[in-house]
């Protein structure tokens, strides 16, 4: 469904109308810059994200911008533009992650919940409602000190991260499959489909999943912006990732908090301005997708929506 919404982005933009094509147009050019630059990030970076020293020179702490260093250093003497690009690919596998934990489970049991109904379903709605009471980034703090103590490695920084988002995000997954797969369920396509001896699992998988997925892309956006401020918050309290260990934007801004008050900004701006920009651009991609999804959210430009109805997917 997402590959499909991507892959209508071009016809969108020009049929779109004012705001709507606007944050769509933000959201894309963000997130593929974001994506982009995580892409090429060692080949962009001027430094590794740990480098202190050119042969045998040092950096040196809080140097100004200059060529040598076109964003200055930080207190520490790592090179701030790199440290900038490779919070980038710390940003995008945290993102990874957080999806791939939170969004597989979440459809599964909302679907499984959603169709087979009964003692099952209310003991997963249940569960769902008593994840809600987990703020994600208490338990990430709390997964962080179990899995090392609350100095990550990147895998260990990444893993907490992710699993915190993912135990907040599921229940928001189930709970949209689970709403659609119940009104799919009950279409006269699905019903034709029961007639003619079509197997449980084929109509759950072949006709009600593929039409309960609409409303995926909008959280998946929110999973991710909040799976990189959950990260960073880990980052800024001290319970992040190493910075030997990877560049991640929270730790930055952690140690750039006392560089502010001394009127040293260039060390504060980048990594602030990297996790607003992403969270930004995926959030008005979110918003840009969830439209494109929907014909009844849109503006219409002199042409009729096409149709929407489940059976019409399926024919």
């Amino acid at each position: 469904m997402t590959l499909l919404l991507v892959r209508r982005l071009p016809s969108r933009l020009r049929t779109g109308a004012g705001v709507q094509r606007a944050m769509l147009l933000t959201g894309a050019v963000l997130t593929g810059l974001f994506v982009l630059t995580a892409a090429l990030g060692p080949l962009a970076a001027p430094y590794g994200h740990a480098q202190l020293r050119e042969g045998a020179d040092l950096f040196g702490s809080q140097q100004h911008p200059d060529g040598a260093h076109p964003l200055g250093t930080t207190i520490a003497g790592y090179d701030v533009l790199s440290r900038t690009i490779w919070g980038t690919r710390t940003a995008l596998l945290i993102i990874v992650a957080a999806l791939l934990l939170s969004v597989l489970p979440g459809t599964v049991l909302g679907l499984v919940s959603g169709y087979l109904g009964g003692r099952l379903d209310r003991l997963l709605v249940g569960l769902a409602d008593a994840l809600y009471a987990f703020p994600p980034l208490l338990l990430a703090i709390v997964v962080s000190i179990v899995i090392s103590g609350g100095r990550s490695s990147l895998a260990g920084g990444l893993g907490a991260g992710a699993c915190s988002v993912a135990v907040s995000f599921v229940p928001q997954y189930f709970r949209v499959v689970r709403a659609e797969v119940i009104r799919v369920k009950a279409e006269p396509f699905v019903d034709a489909a029961r007639v003619i001896g079509t197997g449980p699992w084929r109509i759950m998988t072949r006709h009600v999943l593929r039409n309960s997925v609409r409303t995926l892309p909008l959280i998946f956006t929110i999973n991710a912006s909040e799976a990189i401020l959950t990260l960073a918050g880990l980052g800024f309290l001290g319970f992040g990732i190493e910075p030997d260990s990877g560049a991640e934007w929270g730790y930055d801004l952690n140690r750039a908090v006392a560089d502010v008050t001394s009127g040293i900004w260039w060390t504060a701006l980048p990594p602030g301005l990297g996790i607003v920009l992403t969270v930004l651009g995926t959030t008005l991609l979110g918003e840009g997708l969830t439209d494109l999804a929907d014909p009844r959210l849109r503006r219409r430009s002199g042409t009729p929506a096409a149709p929407t109805d489940g059976a019409g997917d399926d024919e």
